[in-house]
């Protein structure tokens, strides 16, 4: 189990019924920045991984 698990298993529980848009999702991320820019690389990385989720790879 990575570390990052255990915020993943965190929101699954505390949020697993939510029902959110992209584009409030991008919003949250987007704030998240603000707050800590140092993120800002991995932000943009997940950000990216998500949007080609359904691209075809070569």
């Amino acid at each position: 189990m990575y570390f990052t698990d255990r915020g993943i298993e965190e929101l699954a529980s505390r949020r697993g019924d939510d029902e959110v848009t992209i584009d409030w999702l991008a919003e949250q991320l987007r704030a998240f920045v603000d707050l800590n820019p140092e993120f800002e690389i991995p932000i943009e990385r997940l950000a990216t991984w998500l949007a080609r989720l359904d691209d075809d790879e070569d």
